[in-house]
């Protein structure tokens, strides 16, 4: 059905590099990881208490993020090699079999008989988990990367809140039961997230300034994978152990928030997701936004260690606040809402972006998005079972509290050693960067179609 726009992109946008074109791009790709969202969190927002069966070691919903998070875990480390090798022919309709693998499963989750369909979240995760970077394999190695990136990286925050809300209407509103609820959800953005997709597959390559700028993206096979990390393995390793740790308590705010919300009093409210999405979304935009006005890769390198070490301190500050009572607990939740995306997001769109192109070297983000995210899950998976078997007597607000400053601590000291070594290893020379030459290419603001 959409042969002939993966084919033949529009001459128009073939020819656009100014506001049309971050505009197009950046609502594509936005649209696309937006819509995914609603075949991944709205079964979160269910209790599932009915089902819970006594003899079991787990309840029935931990049981359901435990398979799902597995699921996303085996992506992630599959992805190391199947994102970083994809050809851009092939990235359109990789996102659109991966999805319909995720309505398939969701669909199986609701007609199994309890119990038995739990591995169906394994599958739905196993299905989403390796979007996230062929999304983005459509953005890098331009000069808008980091407009394009920031776009991209609000459906994190966003997309979560507003698509559990969604599954919440469908439940108390519409009375879809809670098992058939998240094929419902996903079968509504269905036809946007096709639509998405489209347009996303339409986008041009990077220009012969892109690359100047910010380095040819190829795919790596596994000896350019090697190699690079060999040539940079400490500073490679410090990000990826600090990005576990972000990325586990994330996901643990993420799929629990609803309990959460319920320890402080808000549980009865389904649009108090949304509410604190939103709220969080423009604080983190307006700040990594700021990152597109600088030129230089090698100091936009080291700013976005900057922003992930101011990130981890709002974390643990706004806690802090809040245990002091100077903080209320809408407050605080959108506070460390933003912290934790300050420093989680660069991960996935900016960080790895800036330090190929301050490095020189002819690779693709990809590669070290999964490998990253491939550790960050070890990290969900890790305190998720810590919490449920180590420490199931704690509530789930004071495991959360004890969590926001061991993270905060440890992971901000992982990036200071990052910060560190690639100080000593980066050459001193300036590198390329966001400017072309005037008469190449029209500027972002004053681009034409």
């Amino acid at each position: 059905m959409f042969a002939p726009l993966f084919r033949h992109p529009p001459a128009w946008l073939a020819k656009a590099q100014g506001t049309a074109f971050v505009v197009f791009a950046a609502t594509s790709a936005f649209l696309t990881y937006f819509s995914m969202y609603a075949f991944r969190k709205p079964f979160s927002v269910n209790t599932y208490r009915e089902f819970d069966n006594e003899h079991w070691l787990v309840s029935f919903k931990i049981a359901l993020i435990l398979a799902q998070v597995f699921g996303y875990l085996c992506a992630k480390f599959i992805g190391v090699k199947v994102v970083s090798e994809m050809t851009p022919a092939h990235r359109g309709k990789a996102i659109l079999l991966m999805i319909l693998g995720a309505q398939f499963a969701l669909v199986m989750f609701a007609i199994t008989p309890i119990g038995w369909n739990i591995p169906w979240l394994f599958v739905n995760g196993l299905s989403l988990g390796m979007i996230w970077g062929i999304v983005f394999s459509f953005l890098e190695g331009r000069r808008t990367t980091e407009i394009l990136g920031a776009v991209l990286s609000v459906t994190f925050i966003l997309a979560s809140g507003l698509v559990r809300t969604v599954g919440k209407w469908l439940v108390t509103e519409v009375n879809v039961p809670e098992l058939w609820m998240p094929a419902a959800t996903g079968a509504l953005f269905l036809p946007l997230l096709i639509l998405s997709v489209a347009c996303l597959t339409a986008l041009p390559k990077p220009t012969l300034d892109d690359e100047a700028a910010r380095q040819k993206r190829a795919p790596m096979d596994s000896n350019a994978r090697w190699s690079f990390f060999k040539a940079h393995w400490f500073g490679i390793t410090v990000l990826i152990l600090s990005f576990l740790l972000f990325t586990g308590f994330r996901d643990f705010r993420d799929n629990f928030s609803a309990e959460i919300w319920q320890a402080l009093g808000y549980g009865e409210e389904p649009a108090i997701f949304a509410y604190a999405g939103i709220r969080i979304a423009f604080i983190v935009l307006f700040a990594l936004g700021a990152l597109v006005l600088i030129k230089d890769n090698t100091k936009a390198f080291f700013v976005n260690h900057g922003f992930i070490l101011f990130g981890a301190l709002l974390l643990a500050a706004s806690t802090y606040g809040f245990e002091q009572h100077w903080l209320d607990a809408k407050s605080w939740m959108v506070l460390l809402g933003a912290g934790l995306y300050i420093s989680y997001i660069p991960y996935n769109c900016f960080l790895f972006d800036r330090m190929i192109s301050a490095l020189g070297s002819t690779a693709n983000a990809g590669f070290l998005i999964y490998l990253a995210d491939s550790a960050g899950y070890v990290g969900s998976v890790g305190i998720l079972l810590y919490r449920t078997f180590e420490a199931p007597e704690l509530s789930w607000l004071t495991f959360f509290i004890s969590a926001c400053y061991w993270v905060a601590l440890l992971a901000g000291l992982l990036v200071i050693s990052s910060l560190l070594y690639f100080i000593s290893r980066l050459p001193k020379h300036p590198q390329p960067s966001l400017e072309a030459p005037a008469s190449s290419t029209p500027s972002l603001i004053k681009g034409t179609v």
